[in-house]
């Protein structure tokens, strides 16, 4: 089976790839060793739990506002089995999507485990042990990453968990212990929360979403305390954790290097992802792995040291971030067509989907001062848009820091209803190089969400914001 471009893996960056790939002419296969599509994203991750992250947010309004919206209740409970059937329906739907689009694009595919006999030999190996070959012209590696597990505290993926057994928990959970302060953990954990679960978050740091700009971390910790009664425990380090049967107890160490113990029904291990690069059989073709996160390295055109075989998504170094990988899929079917595509890197935004939303591109307060450059700052909190006081979503704001000189805006930074959508308004605009006053000066349509950004940026131009 000869191809153009065979792709290793069908997550986000696999399958955009691999469309981009057959748009562009080009003869592609994808190898897939699991039975549906999608990856991590589709199957495991970004889909499933915003399923469960808007089914949550039903039941908490429902269970919380409705009364204050005229809308009374009677004998209010979640129905976790149809709640989790709903997740998986969307699950299904999504994966399907790509068998489709894979056949409208006359891509083949391949359901077994992907491996190089040399770098343009693909070994296809099925789970009934038979194989395959491919040959092909160009290989994109897109195998992803998997939940970082630590060597001290074994999951048992039965108590104790990762994001992926998460998913599909049956009952609500009394308690919950979440390790980790980033965006996986705490969407998981605002989840229960919202359920009726006594959520416990342990982290190493001092803040929480500790990568994104420390405004955020501190206005998120606090609303997700007053509004679902998470408790957080920073700068406390886990030791270990022991499954008692139907219960769990994690060990820690607080600031001052005491043991503490959190007994709950279940813990989440939420500490990151790896690069998942096993069983590519990478040494067969001369590439070596980092020793830490077990990337791929790759050069400015994501190609790995090997001509012709290329590398894309969480597999290589940057943000784990679907939307990345996207972006990095297409790039590399371009290259490979002889275009000249462009990623900016400093303008992928990062998003974390609990309630209120929290999104964020370019540089943040710290990495400003760290470099040593001159801004403005202006910020605009949704209590005071009438939009966000309608629909009862006054927490949260939005910042917008712009160069001191010459007002090109260098980052956005916002917390509240809907930020996961309205953050692209700001990537759009910083990728024109806009000012603040660009945006300040851009009609934006009343009442909505969006005005608050308008307002930031009139904050950040001479501290303009009208209505504040």
């Amino acid at each position: 089976m000869q191809y153009d471009v065979v792709v290793i893996g069908s997550g986000p960056g696999g399958y955009v790839g691999a469309i981009r790939c057959a748009q562009l002419g080009l003869k592609t296969a994808v190898v897939e060793k699991y039975k549906t599509f999608g990856g991590t994203c589709l199957n495991v991750g970004c889909i499933p739990s915003k399923a469960l992250l808007d089914s949550s947010e039903h039941y908490h309004n429902a269970a919380h506002t409705f009364t204050t919206h005229g809308i009374d209740l009677k004998s209010l409970k979640v129905n976790m089995p149809q709640m989790i059937a709903r997740k998986d329906d969307v699950v299904a739907q999504n994966t399907a999507g790509i068998t489709y689009l894979f056949k409208k694009n006359k891509i083949d595919s391949f359901e077994g485990v992907g491996s190089f006999v040399d770098k343009n030999t693909i070994l296809v190996t099925k789970a009934d042990g038979t194989t395959e070959t491919l040959s092909a012209k160009n290989v994109i590696i897109a195998t992803g990453s998997k939940p970082t597990a630590l060597p001290f505290l074994p999951i048992d993926k039965k108590r104790i968990i990762t994001s992926t057994e998460a998913l599909n928990i049956k009952e609500v959970p009394k308690s919950m212990v979440v390790i980790g302060g980033g965006v996986i953990g705490l969407e998981l954990g605002s989840v229960y929360a919202r359920l009726g679960t006594k959520v416990s978050v342990i982290e190493f740091l001092p803040s929480i979403i500790a990568t994104m700009d420390a405004s955020l971390g501190k206005e998120l910790q606090r609303v997700l305390k007053k509004n679902l009664g998470m408790e957080f425990f920073m700068n406390h380090k886990v030791t270990g954790a022991t499954n008692n049967g139907k219960t769990v107890t994690v060990t820690a160490e607080n600031a001052k290097g005491e043991g503490v113990n959190f007994d709950a029904d279940y813990c989440i291990v939420a500490v990151g992802r790896t690069a998942y690069s096993e069983g590519l059989g990478l040494d067969k073709i001369g590439i070596t792995v980092e020793e830490r996160g077990k990337k791929i390295p790759v050069n400015e055109h994501l190609e790995t040291s090997v001509a012709g075989v290329y590398a894309i998504g969480d597999v290589i170094t940057g943000a784990m971030l679907a939307h990345k990988a996207e972006d990095e899929g297409i790039y590399v079917a371009e290259t490979i067509s002889g275009q000249k595509p462009h990623i900016n890197y400093n303008l992928i935004p990062g998003v974390v989907y609990t309630w209120p939303e929290v999104a964020s591109v370019g540089l943040t307060e710290e990495q400003l001062k760290e470099k040593g450059i001159k801004y403005k700052a202006g910020s605009f909190p949704f209590k005071a848009s009438g939009r966000a006081k309608a629909s009862m979503d006054t927490d949260g704001f939005i910042k917008v820091l712009a160069d001191a000189a010459t007002d090109e805006v260098l980052g956005v930074h916002m917390i509240g209803p809907r930020a996961a959508d309205m953050i692209a308004e700001a990537v759009i605009a910083m990728e024109f190089r806009a000012s603040a006053e660009d945006i300040a000066r851009t009609c934006h349509a009343h009442p909505t969400y969006t005005e608050a950004l308008k307002e930031a940026a009139l904050a950040a131009t001479e501290n303009r914001a009208i209505h504040i």
